[in-house]
């Protein structure tokens, strides 16, 4: 299976996943008297908007490249992950608003029973954190990355209303608002993620040095290329889920115009072959004389 295709696979499953849990969460809020629930909810309702926009942009980012993006379109995955961290943020700011209100509002306890429907949602989202960052990972993703984040801070959401409403059952009258307590908190939690997500994003657009671990294995693949003595810059661009290399390897200085040329190809295809998320990769040749 391709990245393409395990990360269009891992969003259809948040875009089922989160809509089944938005009607859950929703009727359960609404007939166990949780405003912390209906939060969470509409929370998840954000989450299926978000997802679809992660599809879209997994999609068009794998796009192969053409005359006006000579690079591809991988760009459009870190612009699709700004959008999600929108929703986040104006999920979590909706949530906060909500709370605020309904902690002015005198209401009834929510029921026990809504305590059975977070704990079965908290372990399912967690569940689906863990396997779609699973897929970001080995598809270097970065907005699939981002819809993970969305299951984490939707697990976290649920864990707030899990113990605000254990709050307000255990010590009764007077506690009503706990639940919206725990609603307000993870607001604040969720726009500290949206930060941890855009960040990221932010500096694959802005091409800065993040990949040295990538970089080493540049250099120790191209070591092992007959013909290649060395290299010197290397520099990585991160688009959508590959990296465009340009490397300075340098080569015996008295070898022709010719054998420098299929060396460069050589060591090209070779790191495209032992290194598979690599795009466009550039080779500049160092010549080397011996003294």
């Amino acid at each position: 299976m391709s990245h393409e295709e395990k990360a269009i696979k891992a969003t259809y499953f948040s875009i089922v996943g989160n809509t089944c849990l938005a009607i859950i969460k929703g009727l359960a809020g609404f007939f166990g008297n949780s405003y912390a629930l209906i939060a969470d909810a509409i929370e998840s309702t954000t989450d299926i908007f978000a997802s679809f926009l992660v599809l879209f942009g997994i999609k068009y980012s794998n796009k192969p490249a053409d005359k006006n993006h000579p690079y591809g379109h991988g760009r459009a995955e870190p612009l699709v992950t700004f959008l999600v961290v929108g929703f986040l943020i104006t999920s979590a700011t909706i949530i906060a608003y909500e709370s605020i209100i309904n902690i002015q509002i005198a209401h009834d306890l929510p029921k026990s029973w809504t305590l059975f429907v977070l704990g079965a949602i908290i372990i399912w989202k967690e569940y689906s954190f863990r396997l779609v960052m699973k897929r970001s990972i080995e598809t270097n993703s970065s907005s699939l990355k981002a819809d993970a984040w969305h299951h984490r801070s939707d697990a976290i959401t649920s864990i707030a209303a899990f113990i605000g409403i254990s709050i307000a059952l255990i010590l009764g009258k007077g506690y009503e608002s706990a639940d919206d307590w725990a609603a307000l908190f993870a607001s604040g939690f969720i726009l500290y993620n949206s930060y941890l997500i855009f960040r990221p994003a932010l500096g694959e657009i802005m091409d800065e040095h993040l990949n040295d671990d990538l970089i080493e294995e540049i250099r120790k693949v191209s070591s092992q290329v007959e013909g290649i003595i060395d290299t010197e810059k290397c520099f990585i661009r991160k688009a959508g889920m590959k990296y465009h290399v340009d490397l300075h390897a340098i080569v015996d200085g008295t070898i022709s115009v010719r054998e420098g040329h299929d060396l460069a190809h050589k060591l090209k295809d070779t790191l495209r072959t032992e290194i598979p998320e690599l795009g466009h990769v550039l080779i500049h040749v160092e010549p080397h004389y011996q003294v």
